[in-house]
């Protein structure tokens, strides 16, 4: 086998996009703690589904960093089933390695369902409980770790031992809902050894339980667990950047979105994919809320990622003041 450049490791899931329109969101101040609201006990009518397979956080890095021109393989758990089946196939188009796919008998391959109201998405998700196991996975440049089930603990511990005992190979976290709710004590040995880390603004200030929205001060706590590198995206306003001395804004590339899904991780798989390929992390940042905008303009995480003479393109064509700034 090829030198992997990326492993991701993390679910895999298929998305069923439910459109909806007959819906209110109601938020609190600065558009904070949003809420779906629909009829209760009502027919709630929709307007469209859209069943997207092969996704996920590790199943898109994984995508974005083979679009690119890395060696990119997925480690993930599905059922003996044909959800499963049509996973494995839509990774094999993206030319993903999947040899380190597991497959579990007698279990069902994670399926969500993607309520889209406007331009954001409220995911009703399941994980279901596999067995999951490191096992031989060589000795790859980099490992991409996120969105795991409830029932993984030992495998955060098992792939923090692995970095660990194989400094050449460095760990990439960007943590799921699982993995945040877990606390950062309980993964001290996770972020301890994290060389690249993502999360938005409001994960941030759950991981370190704080309420203060200033992001350089984010960074550089986020930074004391132990990453190296850190980058905090805040939506629509832009991403920061920290490598222990410095640190950057970066700014969105103009856009207009169709649907968010898939913004975050392409961010950061393309991030990782730019320092994988050499590029200091100025570059970098701009690499990345290129990625994020091709996304947004499709349903689903995937189908915008672009290749890497696109990406150039779009950064060549780039206005003036798309540029990273030191702050």
């Amino acid at each position: 086998m090829k030198q992997i450049d990326i492993l991701a490791i993390g679910d895999i899931v298929t998305d069923a996009f439910i459109r909806i329109k007959e819906a209110t969101v109601t938020c609190e101040v600065n558009h904070q703690d949003c809420k779906l609201c629909v009829a209760f006990g009502e027919k709630i009518p929709y307007e469209s589904v859209e069943v997207v397979t092969a996704v996920g956080n590790s199943a898109n890095a994984s995508v974005s960093a083979s679009r690119l021109g890395l060696n990119s393989a997925l480690l993930a758990y599905i059922g003996d089933d044909n959800n499963g089946s049509d996973c494995i196939a839509e990774l094999k188009k993206n030319n993903v390695i999947t040899d380190f796919i597991r497959v579990e008998k007698g279990k069902k391959t994670n399926y969500h369902y993607v309520l889209w109201y406007d331009v954001e998405r409220t995911i009703l998700v399941k994980h279901e409980e596999f067995n999951y196991s490191l096992g031989d996975i060589g000795k790859p440049r980099y490992i991409y770790l996120s969105s795991l089930g409830e029932n993984s603990l030992s495998y955060h511990h098992e792939i923090a031992e692995f970095v660990k005992n194989n400094p050449e190979t460095k760990l990439v976290f960007q943590p799921g809902t699982f993995q945040i709710k877990l606390g950062k004590d309980t993964l001290k040995d996770i972020y301890t050894h994290t060389d690249i880390f993502f999360c938005n603004v409001e994960e941030a200030q759950r991981i370190l339980s704080v309420t203060s929205r200033d992001i350089k001060s984010l960074m550089k706590n986020i930074a004391q667990l132990g990453p190296k590198h850190v980058f905090i995206t805040d939506g629509i306003e832009g991403a920061y950047a920290y490598d222990g001395t410095d640190s950057w804004f970066m700014p969105v590339y103009p856009h207009e979105a169709f649907e968010r899904t898939g913004a975050g991780d392409a961010f950061a798989s393309t991030v990782v994919s730019a320092l994988a390929l050499g590029l200091s992390t100025k570059e970098a940042l701009m690499w990345g809320p290129v990625n994020s905008m091709s996304v947004v303009k499709y349903i689903g995480a995937q189908k915008g990622l672009l290749t890497r003479e696109q990406l150039e393109q779009y950064i060549k064509d780039a206005p003036p003041e798309y540029t990273p700034q030191q702050i």
